[in-house]
């Protein structure tokens, strides 16, 4: 925490208290640290910043990456509010670019004379003879200098922005600290920084949020990147309430709940819900009965940040709930739980299956409308107005520059060693680009100089032009171009060859489109748990035991999620030759389930949209065919190789970061919408719901809508849609808890259609539950039975009556039709026997019947007791 000096007209920020987990202050009169303490806060202090974050200026995730640009965008962003004059700007810029000095530098008095002597030596000397200036560096023309001194004149002193060291590079001081040592790795800083002026007559807050961290050179003590910075200037005369408010808002950053909340915070509601949060587990002690001055001792151990927020430690409480769930997945198995899947019939498999699809492309359309939010279309461009359109690098007043470590990022063709001071005098600003203008402290000005380019309309054609070349490409195989090998390496590898094209369109454009992040380093997201969660020692007993009602919430989801997407890659239609292993499949997600609960991954369940494209992907069909005949579908390769690379491959990518960081991700959101829509081909429910559009005539010729009205049809359908309405509501709410059991639901919801739909109309749109299965082979065996005891009384026929039973096994009942022929030869009147009885010719008479119950004409596809006369 840095808090702003004053002495006389010079002012520049000290650095007066720092964290890492405890407090250290700057001893008043000495020139070291205290011993780490608890920090103490006022209640006072922490409502009044919970006022600052709820007027102040909030902005999550920006974009910048030196500390002039972000207090540009800072004050550019309270004008816009109306929290600031834009009188005030350039004085308000000039105060939080002022100089920082640490402990290990030197005080006020002499820097600061020091700065001055240095700054008039500089102005004393020509550009020419500079020697940080070589002959290579672009110098400025007298007449430029002339044209912006007259335009800009304005800026006055406030411009100077060489008084603070911006350097990229870690100076010598911060690499010489001995603190760099007890930081940890990867650490991000939080800059605090609070001061009095006379000139603003109101607060000016603002909280930032780096969307990736930025080294912002002397800020900092340390070379550590900073994430996020906090500043509050506020009118003469309560410096002691400021730097109280700057001690509560450090104090909250290295506290780990809070931390938590400011990473992942949308809005400024989130932040001051942490707020909350904390204030709901602050103590406090009466004034009277303790001295504030006394510095509490750190603890001996320190309570974890779950046990704080949910009084349990959440991962060993994840861990357990993991382990039940592993042990009620294996009783399932030995229990023969897997029989449930004959009651899920088609209904159940499609209402899942479409979810996780509009899963799939609702996430995907979410994100790149989120898009247009972030970099909105410029509505304001007005091609007719295009000459006035201009923005200038402007350098800062002569009067008050000075030479600086040019370690930041130079101007083009400069030979001017990396440590090495440069005059900013002697640099051309007209020819700097903004990164170099910010970083040497210039003003960019004009009215074209906050344009971003209309990535949002980039990204939607990236977007979209993925989604629209996958789909292409897949169809592909069925086009009349190039031999039938290319086309089907086409069609299998479409979605890389789609991905690699637009990346490609991306690079060449050269647009600063999001792109995807990937951790370089493996390790644990926390930093406070290793590899393996320990399943004692931080809860009580009780929770080991309480952890099975939620466990089993968990085993439900994880058993339909697994069965579902198993039943659906086992249909009739794949053809697959061999056996179905559900018990199999449930047993190892189980043991899986248990380790990943030891490690803290993610745990393993079947990805439905994937396991169809495998299936898809694994499909063959028949080469050779006649001119003109469509390839016809054998079945599918069943063969655990390509599962097993799939999965190898994945682990692999994450070595892949330095690749993987330049894919756009609107490509990636191209390839969510493709496998979404792609997963729906196929499902009846889908088409289904498709004929609601369609006038009876323009129908496709389904096999259903020729033995099911379509009003029944339609029937089915607005049940299911209900169903998968529900299913969404719950999801996206605070009742997704019972989530697992609405799945589970959708089983009961199809026995009751049985009430509703006779079994023929659910034969063809669904499938017959297991009982009324039974029921009709039972009737089946009744009825032949039947027949076996009149076949008995009918042995005495007359001469020339045979009898001929064609009926199949038992076993096939279900599938067979048993016939039963009585063909007889009477006279023919066209013939007189007595006369020539060797010249006969016999009338034939066939008549049919079953022992299946034909209620339906039109599903067999013949009539019972059918007579034909030969």
């Amino acid at each position: 925490m840095d808090t702003l000096q004053h002495d006389g007209d010079q002012m520049e920020w000290k650095e007066s208290a720092r964290w890492i987990k405890f407090e250290e202050k700057v001893e008043e009169g000495g020139e070291r640290w205290s011993k780490p303490h608890v920090s103490t806060l006022s209640l006072h202090s922490l409502f009044e910043l919970r006022t600052c974050l709820q007027t102040g200026t909030v902005l999550l995730d920006l974009d910048g990456g030196s500390l002039p640009q972000i207090i540009d965008d800072v004050i550019e962003k309270q004008i816009e509010d109306g929290l600031l004059r834009p009188e005030l700007r350039e004085r308000v810029s000039y105060v939080l670019l002022r100089k920082h000095r640490h402990q290990t530098k030197k005080p006020i008095h002499r820097s600061l004379v020091d700065i001055g002597k240095s700054v008039s030596s500089t102005t004393n000397r020509s550009p020419a003879r500079s020697p940080a200036a070589g002959p290579s560096l672009h110098h400025s023309t007298e007449d430029l200098r002339m044209r912006q001194n007259a335009s800009y004149g304005r800026l006055c002193h406030a411009q100077s922005r060489s008084m603070n060291d911006i350097s990229r590079t870690p100076n010598t001081d911060q690499r010489k600290n001995k603190f760099m040592k007890k930081i940890p790795k990867d650490s991000e800083a939080s800059n605090v920084l609070v001061g009095e002026v006379d000139f603003l007559d109101q607060p000016f807050i603002a909280f930032v949020r780096l969307i990736q961290s930025a080294m912002l050179g002397g800020v900092t003590e340390v070379p550590v990147p900073t994430r996020f910075l906090f500043i509050l200037l506020g009118p003469s005369g309560r410096a002691k309430s400021y730097n109280e408010i700057g001690r509560a808002i450090a104090t909250l950053m290295v506290d780990d709940l809070f931390s938590d909340v400011a990473y992942k915070a949308r809005n400024r509601e989130d932040l001051i819900a942490g707020i909350d949060e904390f204030l709901d587990e602050v103590i406090v002690l009466p004034p009277g009965e303790w001295d504030p001055n006394i510095r509490i001792e750190p603890p001996k151990k320190v309570p974890s940040a779950d046990k704080r927020g949910n009084g349990l430690d959440y991962m060993e409480f994840r861990l357990w709930i993991g382990l039940h769930s592993a042990i009620q997945c294996l009783i399932l198995v030995a229990t023969d739980a897997s029989f449930i899947i004959k009651y899920i019939t088609r209904f159940t498999e499609e209402g899942f299956s479409t979810l996780i699809s509009f899963i799939f492309i609702y996430d995907a359309i979410k994100k790149m409308i989120g898009a247009f939010k972030y970099y909105p279309i410029n509505m304001d461009f007005k091609p007719d107005s295009i000459t006035t359109y201009k923005c200038e690098c402007v350098a800062p007043d002569t009067a008050n520059t000075t030479v600086f470590n040019a370690s930041a990022l130079l101007a083009p063709n400069t030979n001017t060693s990396l440590y090495n001071p440069l005059n900013l005098t002697a640099l051309d600003w007209s020819l700097l680009s903004k990164k170099e203008c910010l970083n040497y402290g210039g003003q960019l000005l004009g009215n074209s100089c906050q344009f971003i380019p209309d990535l949002a309309l980039m990204s939607f054609i990236l977007f979209f032009g993925t989604y629209s070349m996958t789909l292409t490409l897949k169809k592909f195989k069925f086009s009349r171009y190039f031999p039938t090998k290319v086309r089907a390496l086409v069609a299998d590898f479409s979605i890389i060859f789609s991905i690699l094209l637009f990346c490609g369109i991306d690079a060449c454009f050269g647009l600063a489109t999001p792109k995807l992040h990937v951790p370089s380093v493996i390790k644990p997201t926390r930093p406070d748990r290793g590899w393996f969660v320990a399943p004692f020692g931080k809860n009580p007993w009780w929770v080991y035991l309480a952890s099975i009602l939620p466990a089993l919430l968990v085993t439900i989801l994880i058993f339909m999620d697994q069965q579902i997407t198993a039943v659906i890659v086992n249909r009739k239609e794949n053809k697959l030759r061999k056996a179905a292993g559900y018990h199999l499949d449930l047993f190892w997600v189980g043991i899986l389930m248990a380790v990943c609960s030891f490690m803290g991954l993610p745990w393993y369940v079947a990805a439905t949209v994937i396991s169809i494209a495998h299936i898809d992907s694994l499909k063959m069909e028949t080469e050779t065919s006649a001119p003109g005949e469509q390839p016809q579908f054998l079945g599918v390769r069943e063969q655990r190789v390509t599962g097993t690379i799939v999965f190898i491959l994945t682990g692999i990518s994450v070595f892949l970061a330095p690749i993987l960081k330049y894919i756009p991700l609107p490509v990636l959101y191209g390839v969510f919408l493709y496998m979404g829509v792609a997963s729906l081909n196929g499902i009846q429910f889908w088409e289904r719901c498709k004929l609601f559009l369609m006038p009876a005539k323009h129908q496709p010729d389904h096999a259903f809508l020729r033995h099911v009205p379509l009003r029944r049809i339609h029937l089915f359908t607005l049940v299911q849609i209900l169903c998968l309405a529900v299913l969404w509501i719950l999801k996206s709410t605070v009742a997704a808890i019972i989530f697992p059991v609405m799945i589970l639901g959708l089983i009961i919801v199809r026995r009751l259609l049985d009430l509703i739909f006779s079994q023929h109309d659910l034969a063809w749109i669904d499938n017959i539950l297991p009982e009324k299965e039974k029921k009709e082979t039972d009737k089946k065996k009744r009825r032949k039975g039947a027949h076996e005891d009149s076949d008995e009384e009918e042995k005495d026929l007359p001469v020339g009556v045979t009898h001929s039973d064609s009926s199949f096994s038992d076993s096939e009942l279900d599938r067979s039709i048993t016939l039963h022929f009585r063909i007889s030869c009477p006279a023919s009147p066209a013939f007189n026997y007595s006369q020539s009885p060797v010249f006969m010719v016999p009338q034939v008479k066939i008549e049919m019947e079953s022992d299946c119950d034909f209620t339906d004409v039109d599903r067999y596809g013949r009539e019972t007791d059918g007579e034909t006369t030969l």
